[in-house]
């Protein structure tokens, strides 16, 4: 079949979210068709390149969701074009400002809200009929729901007329329908509260967000065939990667299946909460981003989150229970199969002592979220019951956001204050028993490595998400103490301590009791490679999505041919075949195949017709004879 695939800042750029993931993803499924369509976040990963692409990927599109709106060309929008979209903005804005279980802002939406619907209604042949029933449903249940995708999909439909929409939405009209939609009695309380700037800050996000409806992804072109032309969508994420998925199922049909390692909405309240936008803005832009999210979940046609965690998430933003299906992410487990248990591979001191104490917190990026500053005050407390212990801090890269740049030294600062240089003696130099390493450098070549000269691995997040790295232990065999955040607990199972986040002394504790038994450390490792081999590899991983495919697409009809079946969908009338060389996937087979399907005569397998047999010489017709 062919997919296309839909990424933001991730595959196959060589930085960002879920690069090795998408790479696996596309290499481990070579018998299907790929289109890669990638939006990237900001210049510095554009800069970076991307990375070789397989032969079975037959196009790829990228395009930016930073810099300058894409020109218009070189006419203007007309009368009726700024009419049409100030109609579906309308109604766009209204839902975004209005109080949740109200029709939102009348005043703002009055002149199109008829306009909204029918342009938005423009989805064409190709759209499914579960839409108008899931419309309809969602109208019921939320009233900003229907108005939110009445003016998505009517500037979706005005953008295929016109490449004025991005300019539109950063034109003053834009300003003075959001304006009036936030000042109106229905409006929240953070709308109200809006002034120009954030109103500006709004108009410039909700632009660069939207830039998917005005793409050439649509459509026949130098990177392929077009996501019109797909027999399956998959979104690597939520937000506005899948947004393309949904003009694609509005106006063609073609099936989305949405996978979330991340949910961007927690991702959106987390990140944006200290940014430089006002408090109005970032409330607007969380309404924009939790009615697009209910909107992606009630059209896609399956939802794979990577953890429980995430999928309760995505059921509170109004995901159906039964489109929702747990895949766990997978990682290979090939580069730690030598290091499979505590005494199996010496750390890099040899047979010294402090081997047996050594202590790894390997948690990702050097970040807030990830509360190194607890951990600190917790390994204080384990120095003074074990004073052999040591502790490596190993990063696996830079932190993904630049204002955390600085509390990597604010750690090496508390450290250096918490743990003096110490010596055994006045002529030996002395030497720090908390370390800061980055995984890649000469102490710390592989991660592998890293695991391989600890006996126990320390995650001390105050906010997390899928524990890469506490899988990544568990594969090598090694007892991990962590805190209870995001999905640690549903990795982890009962194979590890978990203790409560911010909470250095429990920390401490859990810490302290694994050190001084060795043996049950070597019991929870090799539990925790079992719980790994089992749920977190790659197989696994390929597998499900393999599966996943052929159920979506044996669900997908195939249009009737000739006029009489115009508009209608007939299951199953599109074998696999049919993509095979060979004279059965020939035109006028296919042709009359199809044919005679539509007719209602029903199609008798070649080795279920039985041929009538000459009858014997001599022998009467009817008869045995005598």
């Amino acid at each position: 079949m062919r997919v296309g695939l839909l990424t933001e800042s991730g595959y196959p750029h060589a930085t960002g979210e879920s690069v090795v993931w998408g790479d696996r993803l596309v290499r481990g499924l070579a018998q299907h068709e790929f289109e890669v369509f990638a939006l990237s976040r900001d210049e510095r990963q554009a800069a970076a390149g991307l990375l070789p692409l397989p032969p079975h990927v037959t196009g790829l599109r990228t395009a930016p969701l930073w810099g300058p709106a894409p020109s218009p060309g070189r006419r203007s929008a007309g009368r009726r074009t700024r009419r049409a979209f100030a109609e579906c903005f309308a109604e766009l804005a209204a839902a975004v400002s209005g109080s949740p279980g109200t029709g939102g802002a009348e005043a703002a939406a009055g002149a199109g809200a008829g306009a909204g619907a029918g342009m938005g209604a423009t989805g064409g042949a190709g759209a499914a009929d579960g839409d108008a029933a899931g419309g309809a449903a969602g109208a019921a249940a939320d009233p900003r729901a229907a108005r939110f995708a009445d003016g998505l999909y009517g500037l979706a439909a005005l953008a295929r007329e016109t490449r004025a929409v991005p300019a539109l939405l950063r034109s003053d009209t834009a300003l003075r329908l959001l304006a009036a939609a936030c000042g109106v009695p229905g409006a929240t309380r953070g709308a109200h509260a809006a002034r120009l700037a954030d109103l500006a800050a709004v108009a410039a996000e909700l632009e660069r967000a939207l830039r998917p409806l005005s793409l050439d992804w649509y459509g026949p072109g130098p990177g392929g065939a077009g996501l019109g032309a797909a027999d399956l969508c998959h979104a690597a994420s939520g937000g506005t990667a899948a947004l393309a998925g949904l003009v694609a199922k509005r106006f063609f049909g073609v099936p989305l299946l949405l996978t979330e390692y991340g949910v961007r909405l927690r991702e959106h309240y987390l990140d944006r909460a200290a940014g430089a936008a006002g408090a109005p803005a970032r409330a607007l832009l969380a309404s924009y981003r939790r009615l697009l999210a209910g909107e992606t979940y009630a059209r896609a046609a399956l939802i794979t989150p990577g953890t429980a965690h995430a999928r309760r998430w995505q059921e509170r933003c109004g995901a159906p229970r039964g489109r929702v299906r747990t895949v766990h992410p997978g990682l290979d487990p090939g580069p730690f199969e030598a290091v499979t248990g505590e005494d199996d591979v010496p750390g890099p001191a040899g047979n010294d002592p402090a081997d047996g104490y050594t202590l790894v917190w390997a948690g990702g990026p050097l970040e807030p979220a990830a509360d190194v500053v607890g951990l600190l005050h917790a390994f204080a407390v384990v120095r003074r019951s074990e004073p052999r212990a040591r502790l490596r801090i190993v990063e696996s890269g830079p932190p993904r956001d630049p204002a955390a740049a600085g509390y990597s030294a604010h750690c090496r600062a508390l450290a250096a204050q918490l743990f003096p240089d110490e010596a055994p003696s006045p002529t030996v130099p002395g030497e720090n028993p908390v370390s800061f390493e980055r995984i890649g450098a000469p102490e710390a070549p592989t991660a592998a490595d890293v695991y391989a000269s600890c006996c126990l691995v320390v995650r001390s997040s105050a906010i997390d998400g899928f524990p890469t790295g506490l899988v990544e232990a568990m594969l090598c065999g090694r007892a991990t103490v962590s805190t209870d955040a995001g999905a640690v607990c549903e990795v982890i199972g009962g194979t590890g301590l978990v203790v409560p986040p911010r909470n250095p002394r429990a920390l401490a504790d859990a810490c302290t009791a694994l050190l001084r038994d060795p043996r049950r450390r070597a019991r929870l490792g090799a539990a925790a490679r079992s719980r790994a081999l089992e749920l977190f590899t790659v197989e696994q991983n390929l597998a499900a999505f393999r599966g996943i495919y052929l159920e979506l697409m044996s669900h997908r009809p195939a249009a009737a041919p000739g006029p009489e079946g115009a508009g209608g969908r007939l299951p199953f009338a599109l074998p696999p075949e049919a993509r095979v060389p060979g004279r059965w996937a020939a035109p006028a087979v296919a042709a009359r195949r199809s044919s005679a399907v539509a007719a209602g005569r029903p199609r008798v397998p070649s080795w279920a017709v039985t041929a009538a047999r000459p009858a014997a010489a001599g022998a009467p017709i009817g008869g045995t004879g005598s």
